[in-house]
This record gives C-alpha cells, sequence and structure tokens, in this order.
C-alpha cells in the first residue's frame, strides 16, 4: 500500500497500518508535539493508534512554531 506523508509518496509494508505507527516510522519522537492532517481533517492525539490508514491516504505532520515581537 501506499500513502502520501508531508507531499512524499510512502509505501507501507502493514496489512493495517494506523496513524501512530506512521509517525514513529518518520521519526517522530513526541506525537503529542504535533498536529496531524488525514485526508485534509485534522485528527485528535487521543485517535492516532485508533485511526487505520486506507490505499492513498494523505497525511501531513504540522509543527507549532513559538515566536516572539521584536
Amino acid at each position: 500500500m501506499e500513502i502520501t506523508v508531508n507531499g512524499v509518496a510512502q509505501p507501507i509494508a502493514a496489512a493495517e497500518p494506523d496513524l501512530l505507527s506512521v509517525l514513529k516510522s518518520n521519526k517522530i519522537e513526541d506525537p503529542q508535539m504535533v498536529a496531524v492532517q488525514l485526508n485534509g481533517q485534522f485528527v485528535e492525539s487521543s485517535q492516532y493508534a485508533e485511526t487505520i490508514l486506507s490505499e492513498g491516504d494523505v497525511v501531513e505532520f504540522l509543527y507549532f512554531m513559538g515566536g516572539g515581537s521584536r
């Protein structure tokens, strides 16, 4: 099966891959510190392990960037 992660096609070997395993395989150390979109919809971090991916799904990892003012 193949999904797209952050714009890059990625083969997945698992029969029923979940979102948490994709986070780990992409070396996301702390999944609680990243927002995840699946096919344009945000997924709650509490649902990562229960969210099963399908052929052609599009996953985007979005990181929070802190900033300040000058």
